[in-house]
């Protein structure tokens, strides 16, 4: 694919060399994947009749947070690699880290940010939900064009095969094998989620139900698609029976399952809101 747009010489402001300056398809699309869902989530606070400013706000932390937290996780997934050296521990800096550890540590700050700042938690997490699937589903991309998060091989034949150099330097994707075009599936599934969280958004029944549909149905389509991923950041446990995320998925969806009547009960709507025209 293409992990780079473009290459070109960099100096500082007396005219020397820095060195080379790459800007990364990764980087971009994960800059559009932002403000696209801080846009949908500022569309969808005031559907909530929130703060806009402070729900924008709220967006940073979970971003800055949802960040440190992927790092984390790849980090202590794939410890035996990164272990060894210190070259070898920053090239974190490059890697976009494991999703589900940026978004276990993304949701205790937006509960600590709601609750400090007078904002309903539930209602808050009903907004910014289809900002994070939507920028999965534009983030996944990124993954495609830096062959992070790959698939395992296949015979298909909407197989992709990377032949970049630089793409296997900097995340180890293998290089002239067919494999499945994974980060497409999630890209493809997110964006269909996205469409029924925004219907559900436009007809809950009770506050939390946007949020709890978005963990459940991420839940089960992640634990289908580690089933064709082929990268060694997953972590596998039970002596191979499962991954990391397959596991945190299936506490998410449990979770789900569990706090769904009990909000049915305590925060139901007297009324479904009018859809939005």
């Amino acid at each position: 694919m293409f992990p780079r747009l473009f290459t070109i010489p960099a100096f500082d402001l007396a005219g020397r060399t820095l060195g080379p300056f790459t800007l990364h398809s990764y980087g971009v699309l994960l800059a559009i994947a932002f403000v696209a869902g801080l846009w949908i989530a500022s569309r969808q606070a005031r559907r909530e009749g929130l703060d806009g400013n402070k729900v924008a706000d709220l967006a940073i932390y979970v971003l800055l947070s949802g960040l440190l937290g992927a790092k984390l996780m790849l980090l202590v997934v794939e410890w035996r690699s990164f272990s060894f050296s210190m070259a070898e521990l920053l090239t974190l800096l490059q890697s976009g880290g494991v999703f589900y550890g940026g978004l276990l540590l993304a949701l205790p700050v937006a509960f600590w940010y709601s609750r400090t700042n007078g904002l309903d938690a539930w209602k808050t997490a009903d907004a910014l939900a289809p900002g994070v699937i939507l920028g999965q589903a534009i983030g996944r991309l990124g993954c495609l064009c830096a062959g992070c998060c790959h698939g395992a091989p296949t015979s298909l034949p909407w197989g992709i095969t990377y032949t970049d150099e630089y793409a296997s330097r900097t995340v180890g994707v293998p290089l002239g094998q067919a494999m499945h075009p994974v980060q497409l599936y999630e890209s493809i599934l997110a964006f269909g989620i996205l469409w029924w969280l925004l219907r559900t958004a436009a007809r809950k029944r009770f506050d939390g139900q946007v949020v709890l549909s978005y963990l459940g149905l991420y839940a089960v389509a992640r634990f289908a698609l580690e089933t064709v991923r082929g990268d060694v950041a997953r972590g596998l446990w039970l002596g191979g029976l499962v991954s990391t995320s397959q596991l945190v998925a299936i506490g998410l969806l449990a979770l789900a399952a569990f706090l769904w009547p009990r909000l049915s009960r305590t925060r139901a709507l007297a009324t479904a809101p009018a859809a939005e025209a």
